[in-house]
């Protein structure tokens, strides 16, 4: 792997060494929590048995696979990201490594993470994380995220295969419950991630991103982050509607998603004056994240306290 220093932008000849904290940076490690959180989530819910060795196996494959789609959306992006405060200081726009290094890493990790989920698990989890990298590297990434405002609708596809992958680890097929799964997190991200756009909407605009807020508007985007946590609410209670889940589970996720849906409302209704500091948009960005890590935790000690066979 070429991990040869880039000379630092705007200064010829300055050259910085690229650190294995620059390395670790390009996986997004804190997306990679997240990711790796439900995937264990989707393996820990499912029903029969993986060894505890294979289980780590598959957990860490997926942490790189997310890993290496994050390595090759900042491969890809770089151009950009020079230009946002926000992500001015990633290792390739900051001029600590060069993007062929980058790319070298992203592919790398990509293939080895396919490559040992279907050695080490199934062929099928394995399928599955592979066209997950393919969904947030190319299809996201390359297509979606620079072409249409609904980039992050769709995109948010790329991050809601984990519970799947997990699930697929241990029971070598998919189901309903699964799916649900899948689509919580689908519809959790257009508000969790338009509530971001809303307070760093001049970066995306700086750099010709299309962000719903940039496109349709503060107010379309404020009423679409109230519809969709309308929508992330019948989602949401669904495997419990169905059946799928108990009482544990249940309640938690309508508790949990309430409060979801209040904030949003208090996003969604209200009209930003000059100078105003969006605290109630920060608020919901916060809460979301805070939000899927307990509705994941809730349906695992559900399933401890109440196993449902054959869902």
């Amino acid at each position: 792997m070429n991990a040869q220093p880039a000379a630092l932008a705007g200064q010829p000849g300055v050259i910085m060494p690229a650190h294995w904290r620059d390395f670790w940076a390009l996986t997004k490690p804190g997306v990679i929590r997240l990711v790796v959180f439900t995937g264990l989530c989707g393996l820990l819910a499912a029903p029969g048995h993986i060894h505890p060795v294979i289980g780590f196996v598959a957990i860490l494959c997926i942490a790189m696979g997310a890993g290496g789609a994050a390595a090759l959306n900042q491969y890809h992006e770089s151009d950009l990201d020079a230009l946002m405060k926000r992500t001015a200081n990633r290792p390739i726009p900051a001029g600590r490594m060069d993007r062929e290094a980058a790319l070298q890493f992203g592919l790398a990790l990509s293939g080895f993470s396919v490559v040992i989920m279907g050695l080490a698990v199934n062929w099928l989890s394995a399928a599955i994380l592979a066209f997950s990298i393919f969904y947030y590297a190319v299809i996201y990434t390359v297509w979606l995220k620079p072409n249409t405002p609904q980039n992050i609708v769709i995109g948010g596809g790329a991050g809601a295969f984990p519970p799947v992958i997990g699930w697929a680890a241990v029971t070598g097929d998919v189901t309903m419950l699964p799916i649900l799964l899948f689509s919580i997190i689908f519809f959790w991200t257009p508000p969790h991630f338009w509530a971001l756009a809303l307070f760093v909407k001049m970066d995306y605009a700086r750099v010709g991103i299309p962000m719903m807020p940039n496109v349709a508007g503060e107010k379309s985007t404020r009423h679409q982050v109230f519809g969709y946590s309308l929508v992330l609410f019948a989602i949401t209670m669904a495997p419990y509607a169905l059946g799928l889940t108990g009482a544990t589970y249940g309640i938690s996720a309508a508790v949990l998603t309430g409060i979801f849906v209040a904030l949003a409302a208090r996003v969604g209704f209200r009209v930003a004056g000059e100078g105003d500091t969006l605290k109630p948009e920060k608020q919901l960005f916060a809460y979301s994240i805070v939000y899927l890590f307990m509705v994941f935790t809730a349906l695992v000690v559900d399933r401890a306290v109440v196993p449902v066979i054959g869902v």
